[in-house]
């Protein structure tokens, strides 16, 4: 057998892919020290009672399908540093180092023949991190049944691959929204606790995959900024985990703010096309909120031209919008306000 010769849907073992591929046989994800290859290998109900699935989204987007998988660390919040978080760092950065493939086994019960706990493996196929959005964080529980932050990566297809009924995530019966801690929905990504490590120049790295984009690192500290603010002033704030009825897809709110009963949409940059992003965002996502008709608003890194002012005043949206080292406040049926 050779790498050329794996296509989806052979059934294989980690040991008969450690003999191929080199590296270890025991982690979840594996980094080949011989070929340019890191082997994720996926045991879909494993998550369940931990209250996640890894697996194919049952929707598909312009770009096509995804898959789903949490990363590295069963106990405490997942990392991109240390050991622990070695294998979810390696995932994060595989497009340049150098251009590795990820390629993804299915665990399918015990290996055929007895006397061995060894699970057989099918394998998926070769994947890609998403280019536009490479992995999101959730909360869930650890094996000691804390809550935590998980990082959870979605996978495109770089090639070949075979979409069994039986990997696809579990539509969820019911429509639910879920308070979670907020900085699962707006965690820094220079955040100790949870951060990718320090990029690479733009001109080394322009293949990864990865949100290193200014508007996402502004939207990040944007959002860790002013959950403090609102944190230091006594407010009470979360964010929602929604998992809608009849789909697989889990959506986030960014902050909810129950002191005043106030659901925000952050962005990164001021631009109509990030406001409109906000505008969407804020009318999918209210509809879900528990307590019903929560205020709107739109926290944004600058003021926006006064036509998209308009807009989100028309639309029933506050804009607050960070003003030197205040935030100021254009209520959509008053006058501006400021807050140091």
């Amino acid at each position: 057998m050779d790498i050329a010769s794996i296509k989806p849907g052979l059934l294989t073992t980690r040991d008969e892919m450690k003999i191929l591929f080199g590296g270890g046989n025991q982690a979840g994800i594996i980094s080949s020290a011989t070929t340019p290859n890191i082997l994720i290998y996926v045991d879909h109900s494993s998550g369940k009672k931990y209250g996640y699935e890894d697996g194919w989204l049952d929707e598909e987007d312009a770009l096509g399908p995804v898959f789903e998988y949490t990363g590295h660390g069963k106990v405490g919040d997942q990392t991109f540093l240390g050991v622990n978080g070695s294998g979810n760092k390696a995932v994060l950065y595989h497009a340049d180092d150098p251009g590795k493939s990820l390629r993804v086994f299915m665990a399918t019960g015990k290996v055929p023949g007895g006397g061995s706990s060894a699970k057989q493996q099918r394998y998926v196929g070769e994947f890609a991190l998403d280019r536009k959005q490479p992995y999101t964080v959730r909360e869930a529980l650890d094996e000691r049944g804390a809550k935590r932050c998980i990082i959870v990566f979605r996978l495109r297809p770089s090639g070949d691959y075979e979409r069994l009924p039986q990997d696809v995530i579990s539509r969820a019966e019911n429509t639910e929204a879920r308070p979670v801690l907020a900085r699962v929905a707006a965690t820094r990504l220079d955040e100790p606790k949870l951060t990718q490590p320090k990029r690479k120049k733009v001109s080394e790295s322009r293949r990864a995959a990865q949100p290193s984009l200014i508007a996402d690192l502004r939207q990040a500290a944007l959002r860790e900024d002013y959950l403090n603010e609102l944190t230091e002033q006594g407010h009470d704030v979360f964010a929602f985990q929604i998992k809608i009825a009849e789909t697989s897809k889990i959506l986030k709110t960014d902050l909810y703010d129950a002191s005043m009963r106030e659901l925000y949409a952050i962005r990164g940059d001021s631009s109509r096309e990030e406001v409109r992003v906000a505008v969407g965002q804020l009318k999918d996502l209210v509809r879900h909120v528990i307590p019903a008709k929560p205020k709107l608003v739109t926290l944004l890194p600058n003021k926006p031209q006064d036509d998209l002012i308009n807009l989100l005043h028309a639309e029933g949206i506050d804009l607050i919008y960070q003003d030197g080292t205040q935030y100021t406040r254009y209520p959509s049926n008053s006058h501006p306000t400021s807050s140091e």
